[in-house]
């Protein structure tokens, strides 16, 4: 059964478009400019039926023609009309195209939500502040009050030894003394490897 390509003007002027993908499959090009002629507007047609964008209908239209030229080898008349194969061709690009640009639209906002996602968790962060926090706290009280006193004025008061001294009315040596077994405890209580 000839299968004759009609559109627009006489259907009988018109080639076989399964004769003429069988010549396009032994690669000569007349015969691909004629396929191309005849099923350019379908094959443009079922494209943005799908799509809905002009532009990517025509590249995927570009695509199933080039598609028809590498492949007409492939087809088979027995499986159906070489129209019906082309527009197949069509149809299946187009999803192509459509599954893609969600999936890089996915991806996109993916990244997007990745990027806005702090690089810690705050709530663990502040979590484990207050922990340590208290657990310092606890370990503050198991030193003597000399010991805590300097230790207090010279790491959250920032003193030098010195000074730490001038406060405590104590000699230098000795707070340097209380300061290193207050520190050793504190290390210890803390469970710090040095």
């Amino acid at each position: 059964m000839k299968e004759a390509i009609s559109i627009g003007g006489n259907p009988s002027m018109q080639p076989d478009l399964q004769e003429l993908v069988g010549r396009v499959a032994l690669g000569d090009e007349k015969a691909f400019a004629a396929v191309y002629d005849a099923v350019v507007s379908p094959v443009l047609g079922v494209a943005r039926a799908v799509l809905r964008d002009h532009a990517q209908s025509e590249e995927v239209a570009q695509e199933v023609l080039v598609e028809v030229w590498r492949t007409a080898p492939r087809y088979r008349a027995d499986r159906g009309t070489a129209i019906n194969w082309i527009l197949t061709l069509a149809h299946r690009r187009a999803i192509d195209r459509v599954r893609s640009v969600e999936a890089a639209a996915a991806r996109d906002n993916k990244a997007a939500l990745l990027a806005r996602t702090p690089e810690f968790d705050e709530v663990t962060e502040q979590v484990e502040a207050r922990l340590e926090r208290e657990q310092v706290r606890r370990c503050l009280r198991t030193l003597t009050e000399i010991q805590r006193q300097a230790v207090t004025l010279a790491y959250y008061r920032g003193l030098t030894y010195r000074q730490v001294a001038e406060a405590l009315t104590l000699p230098l040596g000795t707070v340097k003394t209380r300061l290193r077994d207050g520190l050793i405890r504190l290390r210890d209580c803390l469970g710090v490897t040095a």
